[in-house]
C-alpha cells in the first residue's frame, strides 16, 4: 500500500505541473473579440515598442514557444500565433520578455541560454552512456567498470534535471519582471488580469516541467537496471 502510493504521489509531482500548464492554457485559449490583435501582432508590436526591430517573429511547429537568442527570433505555436484569445496574447508577452532581457543584455538569459544547452547536451551524453554500459560490461567483464558507467549516465542526467530548475528565475522574470507591467498597460482588461497571471506563471513553470521529467527518466533508467 505504501508503494503504490509512493508511486501515486512521485507521478504527480512528475506530471501535475505539465498537466497544470496545458489545462491553463487550453482553459483560456478561446478567442475574444474585444482583444485586438493576435499573439503574434502582440509580439510585432511589443518588439517594435521597445526598438528591437531587429528581432522576427515566425509561427513555429517544433519545439513550442520560445525566444531564439542566436537567431533573433520570437517563435509562436501556430495558435498562439494566429489566435486573439488570452493564452495568445499571455506567452507571446512573455516569450516577448525573453527578448527584452537579451535586448538589454542581461546575465541572467544568457546564463539561462548557456545552461538550457548544457542541460541538453548531459541529457543526450548520459542517456548514450547508459545504453552502451551493457556493452562495456560484457568487454571488461568487470562489475565496476558497469557502475562507473551508471554512475556517469545519471549524474548525466540529474545534472540535466537541475539545470532546467535554475532557469526558474529567469522564466519567472519573463513573466512577471516584463510581461505582466506590460500587459497591464491595457492591453487586456482588469478582469482579466488574474487569468493572464496563472497563464503567465504556467508559462514560467514549463522548465520546472521539464526537470520533473528528467528525474522521472533516471527513475525509468535505475528501475531498468536493478532488473
Amino acid at each position: 500500500m505504501i508503494i503504490v502510493f509512493v508511486i501515486v504521489l512521485i507521478l504527480a509531482l512528475v506530471f501535475g505541473p505539465q498537466l497544470w500548464a496545458k489545462s491553463v492554457f487550453k482553459r483560456y485559449s478561446n478567442k475574444q473579440d474585444h482583444i485586438s490583435g493576435t499573439g503574434g501582432e502582440l509580439a510585432r508590436h511589443l518588439l517594435d515598442r521597445f526598438d528591437m526591430q531587429h528581432v522576427g517573429v515566425e509561427q513555429t511547429e517544433e519545439n513550442g514557444d520560445h525566444y531564439d537568442p542566436e537567431d533573433k527570433f520570437v517563435r509562436l505555436s501556430p495558435k498562439n500565433f494566429n489566435d486573439n484569445s488570452l493564452t495568445a496574447v499571455a506567452v507571446a508577452a512573455h516569450e516577448v520578455g525573453h527578448a527584452i532581457q537579451d535586448h538589454r543584455k542581461e546575465s541572467k538569459l544568457a546564463l539561462r541560454t548557456s545552461l538550457v544547452k548544457q542541460a541538453q547536451k548531459l541529457s543526450k551524453i548520459g542517456s548514450v552512456i547508459m545504453m552502451i554500459m551493457p556493452i562495456a560490461m560484457i568487454i571488461t567483464r568487470s562489475p565496476s567498470a558497469g557502475l562507473i558507467f551508471m554512475l556517469a549516465g545519471l549524474a548525466s542526467i540529474a545534472g540535466a534535471a537541475v539545470v532546467h530548475l535554475v532557469t526558474l528565475p529567469v522564466e519567472w522574470d519573463a513573466s512577471f519582471g516584463k510581461a505582466l507591467p506590460i500587459l497591464k498597460e491595457g492591453y487586456v482588461d482588469d478582469g482579466e488580469i488574474i487569468a493572464v497571471e496563472k497563464i503567465l506563471k504556467a508559462a514560467a513553470l514549463t522548465y520546472v516541467a521539464a526537470s520533473l521529467m528528467s528525474i522521472l527518466n533516471i527513475w525509468r533508467w535505475v528501475a531498468l537496471l536493478r532488473r
